[in-house]
């Protein structure tokens, strides 16, 4: 009897812990599964696209991003130009450039002058963009030093280094920053240090599916769990002409620099650089910590052409292959998305396969009514290369936000070197309504480099909002914790110049914003922010009080609602109440009766 209950608790035992273990195997595959979030993102594109309200501008208003050569570069622009590609020269005198790569605010980043020249301008840009990538997600950039965050960048040389062995200083006069202020690893690595991350950080260099490829490495670690937040995208910065000569030898640029993509008379691609990142997390961690979610990642793939009909001559089964890779990682069906925003580079060779592998796999079987509309950002930018991946991806989920899908631009009529008969595909010559709540609005991403390198990447809308939409350990928000009737808005910067100019930008940003409430923005403003030495604080009744105190605070103008100083940020504020308080009298009482987070706290 004995033996027989000791076998019965042996049994009880091994079959709670066969529960246990199958309960924690249904958690792992469903995390595995679990889509991620994009909860912030940042961008600098041709066009003038310098933020990204900028660039839905250049998207919504079907702007043409590509100009002439810039002349702050020191290029030879009488020596480089010959239309009829001769002695080895650019075919082309266009492209779409940024408008200041050259700008960077050193000091803000810790950063002397000396070291800030000899740092590829591509450095310069990541690190500007993965802080306004953070900011955008409502992330105190503090809060996440020595945190698992990974940094994902797609990149290659930009050959800044060459311009400064030729210049007059010379390579010896900036102190050997030259090897980390150039080497492509430093891209990704500068942004880890400065923040303080410590979850994986490198750069990949796929050609021009870098940043594509960067994202897929960065959503496989936070389902792998290798990290648990990522900044991720790419960044192309031409500090020298070198690719406009060489591919001009190669016949693949069009004379006038723009991506015709899909068109009849495409022509070539046309280069261009720009920078964009992404911020993402799990989506079950984003609802926990209150994230605005801006789209979801539902699944990606990667492959390669192999030997294929020629080293860089793209492949279409390839690219078929890893479209159902895509789609079987993200549960769906081709059916299931909307919209794909192409690769599409604008040359001969290049658009007809893709259109082709498209119309194979996503214009078969179609909903009536439901074609798979397809785009391209490369006819506003130009072929931004390594940041060409999350460029489109960024377009997309400003696609999402705005509920259209914007044109494509340049396309006289389609390529007739594509049979769009065989499939339900057609181009966004137009912009096409994209409105929510008919069905689950879904797009692709597709980014081919010219090493054969091929990703593909499903977005999703954001889930609906509500309390239907929240984790089940979601954290409840607090109470306010003073009454309504007062206001305060905290500004900072590093600089009593970065102050003013601060609060000139966030007086701009709620004006053009009527529909803002100023508690959000207080709460922003004091959790949302790194609070820098020079510091204000705006206080006001209403919204007509607050913006008058911003602009009181921009332009240097006393006034009674403003506080200003300058603080040590490396010390912390406490109350202090000393023992028998005779001094202060009832301090605290007034603080009590209006503040119930205060109030709860004393009791306590």
């Amino acid at each position: 009897m004995e033996n027989q209950e000791k076998l019965f608790g042996y049994l009880k035992k091994a079959a709670a812990d066969l529960q246990e273990t199958r309960q924690r195997l249904r958690r792992l595959e469903a995390g595995e599964r679990e889509p991620l979030a994009i909860v912030g993102m940042a961008c600098r594109l041709p066009g003038g696209a310098d933020s990204l309200e900028e660039f839905w501008d250049v998207l919504d208003s079907g702007v043409d991003g590509v100009g002439p050569f810039p002349t702050d570069r020191g290029w030879d622009l009488e020596d480089l130009h010959d239309p009829d590609q001769e002695n080895g020269k650019s075919i082309t005198d266009s492209g779409g450039f940024l408008r200041n790569a050259s700008g960077f605010d050193a000091p803000f980043f810790g950063i002397s002058p000396r070291e800030a020249i000899a740092m590829d301008p591509q450095q310069r840009l990541t690190l500007e963009v993965a802080w306004e990538a953070l900011e955008h997600a409502g992330i105190n950039a503090e809060t996440l030093r020595g945190s698992r965050t990974g940094v994902f960048i797609g990149g290659f040389t930009s050959n800044y280094a060459i311009n400064l062995e030729l210049s007059e200083e010379g390579g010896g006069a900036f102190g050997g920053h030259i090897m980390t202020g150039n080497l492509p690893a430093m891209i990704a690595g500068r942004v880890s240090y400065t923040m303080g991350l410590e979850g994986p950080a490198f750069v990949v260099d796929t050609a021009c599916s870098s940043s594509a490829l960067a994202m897929h490495l960065a959503f496989q670690a936070i389902w792998n769990r290798e990290c648990s937040f990522a900044l991720t995208g790419g960044v192309t910065v031409l500090a020298n002409p070198g690719n406009f000569v060489e591919f001009s030898r190669q016949q693949g640029l069009s004379a006038d620099g723009r991506c015709r993509a899909f068109s009849a008379d495409a022509s070539g691609t046309g280069w261009s650089e720009g920078a964009g990142l992404i911020a993402v997390e799990r989506l079950s961690d984003a609802r926990r910590l209150g994230h605005r979610v801006l789209a979801l990642v539902r699944g990606s793939a990667a492959n390669q052409d192999g030997a294929s009909n020629g080293l860089t001559a793209p492949s279409g089964l390839a690219q078929q292959r890893v479209i159902r890779a895509a789609l079987e990682n993200s549960r769906l069906s081709a059916a299931d998305v909307d919209v794909v925003e192409a690769h599409g580079t604008g040359t001969k060779l290049g658009d007809p396969i893709e259109a082709q592998a498209l119309i194979a796999t996503y214009g078969q079987e179609r909903p009536e009514g439901h074609p798979l509309w397809l785009g391209a950002a490369k006819s506003n930018t130009g072929h931004t290369q390594a940041a060409g991946g999350v460029a489109s991806v960024i377009k997309l989920v400003l696609a999402l936000k705005h509920e259209v899908m914007p044109q494509t631009l340049h396309v006289s009529e389609p390529t007739p070197h594509v049979d769009w008969s065989a499939g339900d595909v057609q181009l966004l010559t137009e912009p096409v309504p994209w409105p929510a709540g008919e069905r689950v609005r879904r797009a692709g991403v597709s980014s081919f480099g010219g090493s054969g390198t091929n990703i593909h990447i499903i977005l999703e809308e954001p889930p609906a909002t509500g309390p239907e939409a929240a984790a089940p350990d979601a954290v409840t928000a607090p109470e306010d914790p003073i009454v309504a009737g007062a206001g305060a808005w905290l500004v900072s910067g590093r600089s009593a110049k970065a102050l003013t100019d601060q609060a000139d930008r966030l007086r701009e940003w709620v004006t053009d914003r009527p529909e803002l409430q100023p508690a959000d923005v207080a709460w922003s403003s004091a959790t949302a922010r790194v609070p820098f030495e020079h510091r204000a604080v705006v206080v006001g009744a209403d919204r007509a009080e607050l913006v008058a105190g911003l602009e009181s605070l921009a332009g240097q103008v006393p006034s009674g609602s403003v506080v200003s100083g300058t603080v040590r940020t490396d010390a912390r504020t406490v109350f202090v109440f000393p023992g028998q308080g005779s001094q202060w009298l009832g301090m605290g009482c007034e603080l009590a009766e209006v503040s119930p987070v205060f109030a709860a706290r004393l009791a306590e």
